[in-house]
């Protein structure tokens, strides 16, 4: 057997204390690989990794390991670190307290006191108290094996963030967090002292906690000084310079060819130099512009009536009480909408997405879906029938052939190729896959079923950032509904509009905005409750927000029944933070086509009126007047709207 191509090769590059870094590149390039050889749990085939010793290492793997049997506290304080044994055995005496200690412990915990006092550990506990209460990890004693994915990439989250060391190492740490929870770690990683090295696809947390940027491409890495947005401007300029020199060679290589096709006499030292010159040029590694993936499946047509939703709710019982999770919720959706839901974990943001689907009923009310409405539902665990299945057979299910809305086809084999199955992947059976791999190839078939309601629960977990733009290209074009739950707030901005909010009641409010809008719009809101309260502005870094209650939204967000039909009953609220409502959204819309339109007719009468005919004239007078009092009327209107967020 040939040996395997390396992932990569003579990578070098050192990390500065305070430094925040980040590596991306396409699926496949090694990007965990390489994050795995730094963190020890992989060894390098050459090379070696130097850390310091006084340092220490934390590592976040995307999918964290745990002893089921463990407890929430055995996990997180599993550490050695003298300091978090210290605040460890503190803590577990305090939630004792309440039942009473014996002379041993209470001998112990007067120890730990000093102990604590002495190495000035109270500021570090109440770091480590302030993580585990905003990561919203309350009962320490749960066994891991009982805690949810989502809870236990918060736990491991938290058991790297309390560590007592200044290198962290984090591999998607965005992956399975509410927004909420991703804003306030953002703003965690920027203020740290800390050393960051991380893998991610949230390119809004790119932006917000990076200084630099190391790009694995082609088995090498390149370092690009500056934050996400910094590193696009950059690949930009080389772009055009490595184009620009690719065709200074290639005409460059148009005379050389022809002197080489003549046959010249290679025996003197000028001339092999100059053919051993041609033959590294031509057998150079061509530049190759990165022209992306745009496609668009040719559409089903939507019907009149799309999708109503009438009085849905839904119950759980937690804890031996009925808690509702949808109360009395109604909709109607129109052609072309494109909706995000916004809620924290456990909020009933999938659960919404299963009754819509029919996967589980609702407890009350009733689904009117159209008739030719099409559902495409992408779940955070897809069920496959048949794992036996090649990726490419499981594709040709639904298409051999994929047509395009231009009129072109794509042979599935291709389609496949533009979202990283390449090559022999594609025969490969879906069971041994990862659970990444087949979720990506859940969303190819199914973007290319061409359903024209298109439900999206997580779709981007397991895409790299130029694969999420292929996606997100392909969202704008589309014509469906679409609904959304995603944690990344850059996708998110980019194709919703609109948002549906998870309220803690069970309510669903609805905000006519985008998703970083709100988020703007929940810290002004604790911003002002603070401000009345304490009398002082709350700093926006200091990351309470996981903390604000939704019941404070009501003012921008409206909440209850068949809010699509209500929401112009908004409660009042400062004008800075009052935001259209549906229909408001809609007349300004409709305003702006039909002040165009009276601009244009004013013009039409107004050379009408210069007419040597007076019939003509009086008559487009008249007309004009009316035209005019519409126009101000509706000039008055559509500025009174304007001025609203």
């Amino acid at each position: 057997m040939g040996r395997e191509a390396p992932l990569f090769k003579n990578v070098t590059f050192g990390l500065n204390e305070g430094e925040k870094a980040a590596i991306i590149g396409r699926n496949g390039t090694g990007k965990s690989t390489l994050l795995n050889v730094i963190a020890g749990v992989l060894n390098a085939d050459e090379g070696q990794v130097i850390i310091n010793k006084l340092s220490g290492v934390s590592y976040l793997p995307q999918n964290p390991d745990f002893d089921t049997e463990n407890t929430i506290r055995e996990h997180i304080f599993k550490s050695k670190s003298p300091k978090l044994e210290i605040i460890n055995e503190y803590e577990d005496l305090c939630d004792k307290m309440s039942a009473g200690l014996s002379n041993a412990q209470q001998k112990r915990f007067d120890e730990l006191t000093l102990e604590m006092d002495q190495g000035n550990l109270w500021n570090y506990e109440s770091q480590i108290r302030s993580i585990l209460g905003t990561l919203g990890i309350n009962d320490l004693s749960r066994k891991m094996g009982t805690l949810s994915g989502g809870m236990v990439k918060k736990v491991a989250l938290a058991q790297v963030l309390v560590e007592d060391t200044k290198l962290l190492l984090l591999d998607e740490p965005t992956n399975h967090l509410d927004i909420q929870t991703i804003y306030w770690l953002q703003n965690y990683l920027h203020d740290t002292q800390r050393t960051v090295l991380m893998v991610t696809h949230d390119r809004y947390f790119l932006d917000a906690v990076c200084t630099n940027i190391y790009e694995l491409f082609r088995t090498t890495i390149k370092l690009y000084q500056g934050n996400y947005s910094t590193y696009l401007e950059k690949k930009e300029i080389e772009a055009e310079i490595e184009e620009n020199t690719e065709r200074r060679i290639e005409s460059v290589l148009r005379f050389e060819r022809d002197w080489l096709r003549r046959g010249p006499c290679a025996r003197g030292t000028k001339a092999k130099a100059r053919i051993q010159r041609d033959m590294q040029l031509i057998n150079r590694e061509k530049f190759a512009k990165d022209k992306g993936f745009q496609f668009e499946v040719a559409g089903r047509r939507l019907g009149g009536k799309i999708l109503e939703l009438h009085g849905i709710s839904k119950n759980f019982i937690k804890t031996n009480e009925t808690s509702p999770v949808l109360r009395d919720f109604s909709y109607t959706f129109s052609k072309g909408e494109k909706i995000g839901i916004f809620g924290g974990n456990g909020s009933g943001k999938s659960t919404l997405l299963n009754i819509i689907t029919g996967l589980i009923p609702p407890d009350s009310g009733e689904i009117v879906k159209g008739e030719n409405t099409f559902f495409g539902y992408y779940q955070q665990n897809p069920v496959f029938k048949d794992l036996s299945l090649t990726v490419l057979e499981y594709i040709k299910e639904a298409a051999d052939v994929v047509e395009m809305n231009d009129g072109r086809t794509l042979s599935a084999s291709l389609f496949l190729k533009q979202f990283g199955f390449e090559g022999k992947i594609q025969h490969s059976m879906l069971s041994t896959l990862s659970g990444g791999e087949r979720k990506r190839v859940f969303l190819v078939r199914l973007l290319i079923s061409n359903p024209n309601f298109l439900i999206l629960d997580e779709p981007t977990n397991d895409f790299d950032i130029f694969t999420m733009n292929i996606l997100e290209d392909f969202l704008l074009d589309y014509k469906g509904c679409l609904l959304i739950v995603s944690h990344d707030r850059y996708f998110m901005d980019k194709i919703a509009d609109t948002m549906f909010i998870m309220e803690e009641d069970g309510s669903v409010s609805g905000f006519v905005g985008k998703c970083s809008e709100y988020i703007e719009y929940l810290e002004e809101t604790e911003s002002g409750k603070l401000k009345a309260e304490n009398g002082t502005q709350k700093d926006k870094n200091s990351g309470k927000l996981a903390n604000n209650s939704s019941n404070n939204l009501k003012g921008k967000a409206v909440s209850g029944t068949a809010f699509n039909e209500t929401l112009s009953n908004q409660p009042a609220t400062p004008p800075k933070a009052r935001k259209k409502t549906f229909k408001e959204q809609r007349e300004f819309e409709s305003l702006e086509a039909e002040i165009m339109e009276l601009e244009e007719k004013k013009s039409e009468l107004e050379q009408l009126m210069i007419s040597s005919d007076y019939a003509i004239v009086q008559k487009a007078g008249e007309e004009y007047k009316s035209v005019e009092e519409k126009l101000n009327a509706d000039y008055a209107r559509w500025e009174e709207l304007a001025e609203l967020g």
